[in-house]
């Protein structure tokens, strides 16, 4: 994981505020170099604190020296099937059932957990960043930045895949563009409401019959719920997810996986695909459809 950020200013860049330089130039946000303005010699310039305010000059060294992280989750021992790991970046294929974070009800029972475990082993330490959370009943992959920066450059910048086993015949793709808000009566269900957050969905049918449906979907937008919200709403919940009237005969869980993950490494620049196999519940009923 990186520690110190070093670039050169370009010459084309001389005279430009260090506000807009870093922000421009070397995907800082406005938050983290609020975050580095607390830090003892966290932005330099030749060596001598450079100001959010000061002009950058051409040829000039800036060094970022990214803040000391501590993981603050209890580590605790367990399986985690790792599909790619570097200094910047770990990969994960969540299993069902499994919270991401700790919450409430789950202090040590979590995908965050048993990476703090993977950090001790390691003798490393970091914040436990997870750039996409998926629910405690959904599989798939989860992406870890291990600083800071990582995780500045890479937010909104993954494309992923989703399959998805929802009830009834879709005989065909589409994209689903309607907007989600919270339901009055709950704090956790999402509804299509017209003054809620703008929200579309991709997707494409597999296979279909009239009792199931197998489903490759993708986003444009990453909200809360938003595929479970937006298959109810066209009449096609998925299958076990009761919270949006999915029926559980077939499967104890919404039949959700998140499949597929691509993006470009923020340091190397090199692509990276990653993939997670279906789990054998969701395969179980596609292999009962498909006999």
């Amino acid at each position: 994981m990186a520690e110190q950020l070093v670039f050169t200013v370009p010459q084309d860049c001389g005279g430009m505020k260090a506000k807009w330089y870093l922000k421009g130039h070397c995907g800082i946000s406005t938050a983290m170099i609020t975050q580095l303005k607390r830090e003892k010699n966290g932005i330099l310039m030749n060596g001598k604190i450079l100001r959010s305010i000061d002009p950058v000059e051409a040829g000039a060294i800036i060094v970022i020296n990214l803040p000391r992280e501590k993981m603050q989750i209890e580590p605790v021992s367990g399986e985690l099937d790792i599909l790619y790991e570097d200094d910047a970046l770990l990969i994960l294929n969540k299993p069902t059932f499994m919270p991401v974070h700790p919450v409430k009800q789950h202090q040590t029972d979590t995908l965050a957990n048993r990476v703090a475990a993977h950090c001790a082993e390691q003798g490393r330490e970091y914040v436990f960043r997870a750039l996409n959370r998926l629910d405690r009943d959904t599989s798939g992959t989860v992406l870890v930045a291990k600083d800071l920066y990582t995780a500045n450059l890479l937010k909104h910048n993954v494309s992923k895949v989703y399959y998805a086993l929802v009830h009834g015949a879709v005989t065909e793709g589409g994209v689903i563009k309607a907007p989600i808000g919270l339901h009055e009566d709950s704090k956790i269900v999402r509804h299509v409401l017209s003054e809620g957050t703008p929200a579309v969905t991709h997707y494409e049918v597999i296979f279909s019959n009239k009792d199931c449906s197998f489903l490759r979907l993708w986003l444009e937008t990453g909200k809360t719920h938003q595929i479970r919200c937006h298959m109810a709403s066209l009449g096609h919940p998925l299958l076990g997810d009761d919270l949006y009237g999915g029926q559980r005969d077939l499967i104890n869980r919404q039949a959700l996986h998140c499949a597929e993950m691509s993006f470009t490494h923020p340091l190397s620049q090199k692509t990276i695909s990653v993939s997670a196999p279906l789990p054998q519940d969701m395969l179980t009923v596609i292999n009962k459809f498909r006999d």
